[in-house]
């Protein structure tokens, strides 16, 4: 390490804070890692329930994920990815659909002909637009309805929107729908023109483990179960002080927690520092995970247009990867989309699965809540910033007022959808920035 070698803090354990970290380090820099929680990843971490470790929130890799097809490379796991064919079904009226296909599609009796050429032609136009910035001042309601009329949009475009933002898609733009859409034809042109989803064997904790060694290996120094309570103005350095009463000084500091907490742990922001980043509107989660003897469906995921269900989607992992992975049980998540302040937040484990389990027994007959072995319930607060009208224009920048202190996280994924492969772009797009 040379003597003009500077000293960085990195605050925040989650994919992107082990890609700064590990990028900054190969630099030849000192870094020091901080997370509060007892291992690495973030909302990418790995949990275990019913004697399994799997993810704690479901993830897959697309063909067209490029930066995760890099990191893995880098990791050595690149050759262990498998790749299977997703299919996607829809609940309505009570019965399951299947849309894996385009002759499930066209057979379809959700959308009549007229319709279903609207969808088509609504997809067809999102996906040739190049710059989804145009569409920032348009509402995602408003501009879905308008292209693919009012009744595709309940029955189709409704219930995905829920899955992924719950209430919060009034809100929401309509360059989050082109971000969706541009993420699935990238994916097609790979030359797959079937839908599949890879995974590597034993899920993100094996993923997380090579990358906390690789980060380790060029130098980083990594401080878990360490929550820090301030970050604050130290000289000419940065102190970053944590609740158990240590502190340490580096010249510069990256904050890569979600924005309203960032603006809670620097007070020498100045005021409208602070507000933008206590303003930015999150979208929270309680996703539910169970281990159940009986497979539900042939579908990985299926979405959900009745109403009256507590979850937006049912994401069948084993579905996927098959059930070996899982001791020969099934590995469902239920995600429940919610305002970061939701009172739901404050519901146990055994209250959600009250609620759960019965909508399930509705949806999938031969489902029996007796079947369920494990179930156990992550709830995050702040998963991703909204993509409100004029987003971009209302984005705080990364690098703040005060000299040497960067604040960065996923609502810096402008235009895009918050994956594993977003956010590693965004910590190549800002390492220069950082490095200035």
């Amino acid at each position: 390490m040379s003597e003009t070698a500077r000293r960085w803090g990195i605050v925040g354990g989650g994919i992107l804070g082990m890609r700064l970290a590990g990028k900054l380090a190969e630099g030849g820099d000192h870094v020091v890692l901080i997370e509060s929680a007892p291992a690495l990843g973030g909302l990418a971490g790995a949990w275990t329930i019913g004697g399994v470790t799997w993810d704690r929130h479901y993830h897959v890799i697309l063909r067209s994920d490029q930066h995760v097809l890099d990191l893995l490379q880098e990791l050595g796991l690149r050759h262990e990815i498998r790749w299977a064919r997703a299919r996607t079904g829809f609940c309505a009226g009570g019965r399951l659909h299947s849309l894996s296909s385009s002759l499930d599609f066209l057979r379809s009796p959700l959308l009549g002909p007229l319709e279903k050429l609207r969808l088509a032609a609504t997809i067809l136009r999102a996906s040739r637009i190049r710059d989804g910035r145009t569409l920032e001042r348009v509402p995602a309601s408003s501009w879905l309805i308008r292209w693919s009329g009012k009744a595709t949009f309940q029955r189709i475009w409704l219930p995905l929107l829920r899955a992924k933002l719950g209430d919060g898609y009034r809100a929401a733009s309509a360059a989050f729908v082109w971000a969706a859409i541009a993420r699935m034809y990238a994916a097609r042109r790979t030359g797959m023109k079937r839908e599949e989803f890879g995974f590597v064997a034993g899920g993100y904790s094996r993923v997380l483990g090579m990358f906390e060694k690789r980060i380790r290996e060029v130098g980083v120094k990594i401080h878990l179960g360490r929550a820090v309570r301030l970050v604050r103005r130290a000289g000419a350095r940065w102190a970053v002080e944590c609740t158990d009463g240590g502190s340490e000084e580096f010249d510069r500091v990256v904050v890569t927690i979600p924005a309203p907490e960032a603006a809670r742990l620097c007070p020498d922001l100045t005021q409208d520092e602070r507000r933008i980043r206590k303003e930015t509107r999150y979208q929270g989660i309680l996703c539910a995970s169970l281990l159940s003897g009986t497979p539900l469906s042939e579908f990985y995921i299926t979405y959900i247009t009745d109403s009256g269900l507590p979850f937006g989607a049912v994401i069948e992992m084993s579905a996927l990867t098959g059930r070996e992975f899982f001791e020969g049980q099934s590995l469902v998540y239920l995600p429940r989309y919610v305002a970061s302040d939701d009172p739901a937040f404050g519901m146990s484990d055994a209250e959600i699965a009250a609620q759960f389990l019965p909508a399930l027994e509705r949806i999938y007959p031969r489902f029996r809540r007796s079947d369920v072995s494990a179930f156990r319930v992550s709830r995050v607060r702040h998963v991703f910033a909204i993509p409100v009208l004029e987003y971009s224009r209302l984005l705080p920048p990364i690098r703040t007022s005060m000299p040497g202190l960067f604040i960065v996280n996923s609502a810096h994924i402008v235009n895009g959808t918050l994956n594993v492969n977003e956010t590693l772009a965004l910590a190549e797009r800002v390492l220069p920035e950082l490095k200035a």
